[in-house]
Order: C-alpha cells, then structure tokens, then sequence
C-alpha cells in the first residue's frame, strides 16, 4: 500500500499548500533513478538556507549559558572559519569532522562546512577515543573540530589530521590548534557551487545494534526536512485560522535544544532555527534549573528533545507556568514517546502548548511521519502520517509483499529525504534500499490513516512460537501508574525459547507492585505478551546519546 500526507487530517491543507501555485508547491522529479515529488521553492541547498536567513544582524543565534551570539557576529565567525579551512587546502566535497557536545562552536563549524560546499561529519560525543579515531579515519575528514574533552580522548593517536580546539584552556598539545588562533572573523563568504544534489553530511548511526555505519545525505536531504517541517507548521496555523482561532506568531521564536547536535534530530533544530531565523539556546548537558532559567530569560517558544528529557520540560511547565508562558510547542523524537507524556501536555497544559512528534531515522533524514497539535491528543500512540513528499509501504518483511490496513509489517518509505547510502558500504546500502524504498527495519502498521509502530524488526520476542513485539509491551507498561520508564526484551527459556522480561523504573515515590502490575496487563495484552519477569531498576535505564535505549546491556544485566 502507499500514501501521502494528504489522505487524512491536515491532508487538504497540506496539499493546498504542496499543490502548484502553492506556498510549499511540490513537483514531480526523477533521483537517481527514483520518482519523488520535491519542493519548488527555495531555499534547494543548505548553504543557500544560512544566506538566506529572515534573522535580523541584530537577533541572536546561539544562546550557551550567558554568551549570546547575534546572528551578525555568526556569520563573520563562518566567514573567518571558512577562510582559515580553505587555506589549509580543503575544496569542496572534502570532509570536516565535529566531535564535541552542544557548544556554539559546533553551530559554527557546521554552517563553514555548508557555505564552503564540504562534508560535516558529525561525531557522537559519547564515543571513547578509539571509536572517534575509528570514524575520522573511515569518513577521511581533513580536520576534526573537537571540545577539550574529545581532544583528550584522541591523545596519542597516530595519523589524525589537524584538530582544533574550542573552549580549551593551556597551551594546545601538538597536532592541535586553539579555536580562536584560527577564527578570525571576517566579513566575505566566498562564492562556491553547490548543488542540491551534492553531499552535505556523514553522519554515522548510533550503533545499538553493531558497527555504525555512515550514513551519507544531500543538501536536498536536509532541506527538504526543513521545508516539510514548515510546511506541516504552516498547515497548523491555517487550520486554526480557519477555525477562528488565529495564533498570533511570535516577535522573536526561539528553540530550546534538548537533542545532541550530532543526532539527526539536532541537526533537524540547527537549521530549522535558521531558516525561521530563531534564536536556538544550547545545553552542554541536561539541566532542569538552567533548561527553566533560559526558558523564562529568552521567552523561548519551543522545546525539542529525546521523551526523557522533554518529560522534565513538561514538569517546568506545569510547575511553573510564569515562567515557561512563552513555551506553545513541545517536539519530542528519537525514541518511542510514552503516549501518556502526549495526554498529560493535552491535558495539563492545554491551552499553553502544544505536543509535536518527528518519526524518522538518520537515514530518513529526521521526519518521514509527524504527529502533531489537536491530532496527536486524539491519536497520542500513532507517529502521525507521511510528511509532504514522502510515500509509504507496509509490507511483509519475508516476502515483501504489500499487506492490507491494520496488518503488520515492515515500513518502507521512498521521497527525497531519503538518503544516498551508506558511505562506502554498497552491501548495508543494498540491503536497505531496494528499488528506491528505504527498508527501515520497523514493524508498524497504517489504522485509518495513522501510522503506529509497533516494533523493530529484530526487536521481537518469539515465546512458545507466538510474536511478541517489545514496543507494544512497552506502550502497555508506560501507561500503567507507577511505571516511569520501560523496556522489554526476550531472556532465554528452558521450555518456550523466549521468555517476555520487562526493566522498569518507578515514578518517584510509587510502590512497585509487580502481581498487580501482571493482573493489569493481563486485561490489555494477550496472555503470551504478559512479562514473565519483571525487574525494577534503581537507577535509570541506560541510554544512548539520543536516548535509544541500550538493550544488550540490560541482556547482559539479566543475564546477571
């Protein structure tokens, strides 16, 4: 089966607007290959994003603690830096990595690699020093931009191209620079080609499930991210205009980022920021205090992050509605969102904010599916519907056949966000895209229009030769009261195989009961789902950078 957007909910506003003669008019296209439909409009590259920014000279762009950075002295920090790395000898197509956590040198960095036309690979700053020397050797970067943190864990490593260092203190150790020997600012961007089609980003995937792989996206790519994100808010604002209900738009928007900028999602709120021309307001790490304090300081709109972090945002806002009374939007992604996190913003904070949901992968470019206002309350278990542009298979993941509504299978998505390929890997490429679909490896199904995940592909638990998808469990655990955090995997078992085990964390306070807890989900799964083992945890469930749960170290804990 295959769709568009436009079959359900916003689906005649968004193809009014995606129509021709339309604000966000689409077009049929043929890449590499594959049919797509893809935007008239500009901005059609990354570097003509940042050029093109609505931001006044005068607005500020980054926020870090109590530095502010205007969206003027940005650009002569870019120019400055792009001078410096074009007269070490990089051109275009040559890659810049960034191992570092959110610092405002990293926003940098990024836009010097997109106005000068080279590659950024971005760096998962959780990485041990192995790991990121393993990946800057792989992409072949030709200078590592990296925080003091990362400088250490690279010491002593042979054959690393220059590194510069932001935010360091001392003299720098040999083979590195310091950020401000370098950056000079300036006021010229040099004119360079780029084209749609040419490569911006290497972005490596988080490695849950073995060695990362590269995963290489356009300039088209990410741009058509930024443009459907607009386009779905755009939409939004016309139904409720239409409604009688006109928002009036924010003097000066502005994003607390929540999500790593190496992640797909952060780099989604980079230059989503930009081409709103929104000020975006970064986190070293998670802070609630600090996360309120430049809430309320910069009358920030909107909050984007991973649902355990966007979880404590929620708190702030409910404890603290002086404060956080500029916040009308709460985006959550990266992770499965626990469905009553999206009824308690309905509920609690409705009238106030609203919440959003992203569904993609790195290799989807950020959002194929999105949720978001009045139909996520209705529908807060679904990821929404396709994005503008984007079409959707459900198809059985033995044969792959198509399967009919309400049936599960694997999602499979073609449009022009979806990535070239993985970098030199032709055997993981082919194994995922296949006739120009994107086999994305989960398990879901389309209800009425709305897409639910139900699992990953390799995320199933075969008890007594009865499939039990984890996610499913999880949805159940997470709304059950007492229930803070999940995870559900398979233990080995003498007589069916699998067994159903579930790691759980308790909201603070709450009295772990695990009988009744089994009772409860007895009367919402069927009786194979139900866990036979249940541990609670002290401590929160371990996470990824981009808060995907690890579940090979909770098999290795139950193994325990």
């Amino acid at each position: 089966m295959t769709g568009h957007a436009d079959e359900v909910g916003l689906g005649p506003l968004l193809a009014e607007l995606t129509a021709p003669g339309g604000e966000f008019a689409m077009r049929p296209a043929i890449l590499d290959g594959v049919p797509v439909r893809v935007h008239e409009r500009g901005p059609h590259t990354l570097r003509e994003l940042y050029l093109a920014t609505p931001a006044p000279a005068d607005r500020v762009a980054t926020v870090y603690g109590h530095e502010h950075v205007t969206y003027g002295e940005h650009r002569r920090l870019v120019a400055g830096l792009v001078r410096w790395l074009t007269g070490q000898g990089l051109r275009p197509g040559d890659r810049v990595a960034i191992a570092a956590r959110n610092v405002p040198e990293w926003s940098v960095a990024f836009w010097a690699g997109m106005v000068a036309g080279l590659v950024v690979v971005p760096l998962n700053a959780w990485w041990t020093g192995d790991q990121l020397a393993g990946a800057i050797a792989h992409a072949g970067a030709r200078v590592v931009v990296a925080d003091p943190e990362r400088v250490d864990a690279l010491a002593g490593r042979a054959g690393l191209p220059p590194v510069v260092r932001v935010r360091g203190e001392g003299a720098a150790p040999p083979g590195v620079v310091a950020w401000d020997d370098v950056v000079r600012p300036a006021d010229d961007l040099p004119d360079v080609a780029v084209t749609p089609d040419d490569t911006a980003t290497l972005i490596y995937t988080s490695g849950t499930t073995g060695r990362p792989k590269g995963v290489v996206s356009t300039h088209r790519n990410h741009v058509t991210n930024a443009l459907n994100v607009a386009c779905v808010g755009r939409a939004v604002a016309l139904a409720a205009e239409r409604a009688g209900r006109p928002a009036v738009p924010p003097a000066r928007p502005g994003t607390l980022l929540a999500y790593p900028l190496f992640h797909i999602a952060g780099l989604n709120g980079l230059y989503g920021a930009v081409l709103s021309g929104a000020t975006l307001a970064l986190l070293h790490h998670w802070d609630p205090d600090e996360a309120l304090r430049l809430i309320a300081t910069e009358q920030l709109t909107n909050a984007s992050g991973v649902p355990a972090v966007l979880r404590d945002v929620v708190e702030l806002a409910v404890e603290h509605p002086r404060e956080t009374a500029s916040l009308t939007r709460i985006a959550m992604g990266g992770a499965p969102i626990p469905p009553t996190l999206v009824t308690r913003v309905a509920t609690e904070l409705a009238g106030r904010a609203s919440a959003a949901n992203g569904y993609g992968a790195t290799e989807t470019t950020s959002a194929v599916c999105a949720n978001t206002g009045a139909d996520y309350a209705a529908h807060p278990d679904s990821v929404g519907r396709p994005v503008p542009g984007t079409d959707l298979r459900i198809v059985d993941p033995l044969t792959g056949d198509d399967v009919p509504d309400g049936t599960v299978g694997e999602l499979c998505f073609r449009g022009p966000q979806i990535m070239r390929g993985y970098w030199e890997d032709l055997e993981a490429t082919a194994a995922v895209l296949r006739d120009g679909w994107l086999h994305s490896g989960d398990l879901g199904l389309r209800r009425d229009g709305w897409v639910y995940v139900v699992d990953r592909a390799k995320d199933v638990v075969v008890r007594g030769g009865e499939n039990v998808f984890c996610g499913e469990v999880e949805a159940a655990l997470l709304a059950q009261p007492g229930v803070l955090e999940a995870a559900v995997v398979g233990v080995p078992h003498p007589r069916l195989g699998e067994d159903v085990a579930a790691v759980l964390v308790a909201t603070p306070g709450a009295v772990p009961d695990t009988a009744a807890l089994q009772a409860a989900l007895g009367a919402v799964l069927p009786g194979f789902a139900v866990p036979g083992t249940v541990v609670w945890r002290g401590e929160p469930l371990p996470r990824t950078a981009t808060g995907k749960i690890l579940k090979d170290d909770l098999r290795r804990e139950l193994r325990g």
